[in-house]
């Protein structure tokens, strides 16, 4: 059955390569998303990423009133580079070729991004790992992975989260908050709902980037989400 969804910038948050553990990494979590990727592959996916940091550091929100926030966004950024690193070694581990590409200039870490060469990997069967975000402050990962699926010409961005999809409210704190299977960008942005930061949702809106949000606890769900299945929430 041919996928849905043929080319794809999957966004996973740092905190969710944490596990229960809270930071740094829970190997055996990490190596089962890494599993699911190369089945996807196997059934000819072309397969993007970007890694939030926040498992070791969180740039607006850890370094409020400590730290200037040009120099916490870019510690967020390096944070980003840290998980890519390790998620593309524990690819090839599992015997998949995983190519970092960087907006910073960082010898050694990964490639400089060039949108020519990222899609060439693509279609050659590797999977790319885009670190650093946008390469600026101020910008968040949510923003650089929009900007990058709208680069590489994905056909969707998979929202890959602690929660199953978008809701009314916080499920956590609101115990009657409505999940949605499907909702416009507008009303996203209308209702202030957090799916992505405004801006990541409004460049979202503007380039017809549909945005399939759900839950990652079971890493399988990014094979389900490529076949077409009804998972989590479609934003678009």
């Amino acid at each position: 059955m041919a996928l849905k969804y043929g080319r794809v910038l999957i966004k996973i948050s740092g905190e969710a390569l944490a596990g229960e553990k809270g930071s740094g990494y829970d190997m055996d979590f990490v190596g089962s998303v890494c599993e699911s990727v190369k089945q996807a592959l196997a059934k000819g996916a072309q397969i993007g990423i970007v890694i939030g940091g926040g498992n070791f550091w969180r740039g607006v929100k850890d370094g409020a009133g400590k730290i200037e926030r040009v120099s916490a966004d870019r510690m967020g950024m390096l944070a980003t580079a840290m998980n890519c690193l390790a998620v593309a070694d524990v690819f090839r581990q599992c015997g998949v070729d995983a190519r970092v590409m960087t907006a910073m200039d960082i010898q050694g870490v990964g490639e400089r991004h060039d949108v020519r060469k990222a899609i060439g990997y693509l279609e050659s069967g590797k999977v790319v790992l885009f670190g650093c975000g946008t390469g600026h402050p101020f910008f968040s990962t949510d923003t650089a992975a929009v900007l990058r699926a709208a680069e590489i010409g994905a056909d969707a961005i998979l929202l890959a989260k602690n929660i199953d999809g978008v809701y009314s409210a916080d499920p956590r704190k609101d115990p009657t908050a409505v999940r949605y299977d499907e909702i416009r960008y507008t009303e996203v942005l209308a209702q202030r709902l957090q799916v992505m930061d405004s801006t990541a949702t409004s460049l979202a809106m503007d380039n017809d980037l549909p945005v399939i949000v759900f839950a990652l606890a079971e890493p399988e769900n990014i094979l389900r989400v490529l076949d077409g299945e009804n998972l989590g929430t479609l934003v678009h």
